[in-house]
Formats: C-alpha cells, structure tokens, sequence
C-alpha cells in the first residue's frame, strides 16, 4: 500500500497556516473579478479588483501619507491602552473592593458607544491628533483591562499557597507568580486591543472629518463618497484590512515568541 508523501513545506504548520487563507483569497478575488465581468457591474456600485488596484497605484502617494496618519493614530492609543489598562488591572487585582467599586464604571465607558463621545472629546480637546487618540484609547483599552486582571487573579491556588507558606511578600507573589500566569491573557488582550485601536482612530476619524496635511484613510473615504470615486473607497478600504492584519500577525508572532518556551497554548500550536 502506497503512502502519501507530502513536501515538507506542506508538514510545515506554519506554512500551511499562511497558504490556506491565501488560496482561499485568490478564490474570492477571482469570483468576484468574474462576478462583476459577468454580469456588467457598474464600476459605481461595486467596482471590479483590477479596477480598485489601478486606483489605488494612482492614489498611491496621498494613501500612503493617509494610511501612515491613521498608523501613527493607531499606534500611540495602542500603546497608552496598554499603559493604561495594565496599570489599572494592577490596581484592581490589589482589593477586591477596589475592584467592585471601579469595575461597573470601565464596563460603563467600554458600552459606551464611542460614535456617540467622539464629538463631545473632539469639541473638548482642541488639538485633532490628541483628539483623535483619546477616541482610539477608549475603544482599545477594556480587552487590556479585562483580560490582565482575570490573569492577575488566576493563578493556582496551590501555588499561591505554596508562596505564602514561604513568606513570599506581596511584590514577590505578583513578580514571581500572578504576572507570568497573567502573561497568556495579556497577549490574547493585545490582539483584541490592536484591531479597536485601529478601528476607533478609523472611528474618530469619521467624526472628525478634518482636511488639511494630517489626513487620515477615514478621510479619504469621506471625499471619495462624496465624489462617487467607489474604486478609490475600495482602496482605501483595502489598505485599513490589511493594516489590522498586520497589527493581529504582529501582536500574534510576539505572543508566540514569549509564551512558546513555557505554556501550552503556544507548544501545541508549535508542534
């Protein structure tokens, strides 16, 4: 009986874990360049992806400064969520009572819908970029909260016995014991929070809908409705989902490379 033999590329987890979205990408583009030949889609109404890659190539300039704007946006609420919604897991993992009594009021400002603040920050904040920032922040920091502070407080419970029968101090037990298991709920925080970061500057830049040489895709989409210019939406589209592909690859890749030596989730993946 003869036995299958694949390359090793196709043993190769990871590989594979890249060419199967990629195959299946290649199959919508095609079904879609088909779809809209065939049946004579106007190129206003849902323009072709040849149509949409020649308007991106002759936009590229002004999406390129547009696409680093809204990274620029991205990148800084990313990080000051990060800051802050460990800082603040920090402190709710002190007391339960500090927990109960600030919790109700993080839930409160992450249902808040942030279409809803964004023209009230934008009136009270004069600076756009600062604006703009605070908006994203907002979004971006409750997974960093939420999911630290279920880690700070999951640790085993024999473990925790076994460092205060050691006399461990508070400072020890958190360093040694509650930030590594909090570790895996960190990262899975950061992928969530990379992509709210992107989609509340993207978010607030529709609210703002500021002009001038500090433009974000946002605003690029704004003119290119106005002007029916459907390709160039498309575009502009195209580059913010691939931004937060970028974002979640980058934020996974980190995961793995910290976690891989030492938890399981990331050496079953690895195998």
């Amino acid at each position: 009986m003869k036995t299958r033999k694949f390359s090793p590329l196709m043993n190769n987890q990871r590989f594979r874990q890249v060419l199967y979205p990629l195959l299946v990408a290649i199959l919508v583009v095609f079904l879609w360049q088909g779809w809209v030949s065939w049946f004579n889609i106007p190129t206003f109404l849902v323009p072709s992806p040849l149509v949409m890659v020649q308007s991106l190539w002759n936009n590229l300039a002004s999406l390129m400064l547009s696409l680093l704007f809204t990274l620029k946006i991205t990148l800084i609420s990313f990080a000051l969520s990060i800051l802050i919604g460990a800082s603040v897991a920090f402190l709710l993992v002190q007391s339960r009572f500090i927990e109960t009594a600030l919790f109700p009021y993080i839930v409160f400002l992450q249902v808040t819908p942030i279409v809803a603040i964004a023209p009230l920050i934008i009136i009270w904040v004069k600076d756009t970029t600062l604006s703009l920032v605070v908006c994203s922040t907002l979004m971006a920091v409750f997974p960093i909260i939420s999911n630290t502070t279920q880690g700070l407080r999951s640790v085993s419970p024999g473990l925790l016995s076994y460092f205060k029968l050691n006399h461990a101090s508070r400072l020890q037990i958190l360093l040694r014991l509650r930030i590594p298991s909090a570790l895996p709920y960190f990262f899975g925080a950061l992928r969530i929070s990379s992509g709210l970061s992107l989609i509340g500057a993207v978010v607030a830049e529709f609210v703002a809908g500021t002009g001038g040489s500090d433009t974000g895709l946002a605003y690029q989409i704004l003119q290119a409705g106005y002007q029916l210019n459907i390709p160039l939406m498309f575009a502009a589209l195209l580059l913010i989902s691939l931004a937060g592909i970028m974002l979640f690859g980058v934020m996974s890749w980190i995961s793995r490379r910290a976690l891989s030596a030492w938890h399981e989730s990331e050496v079953v993946q690895s195998n």
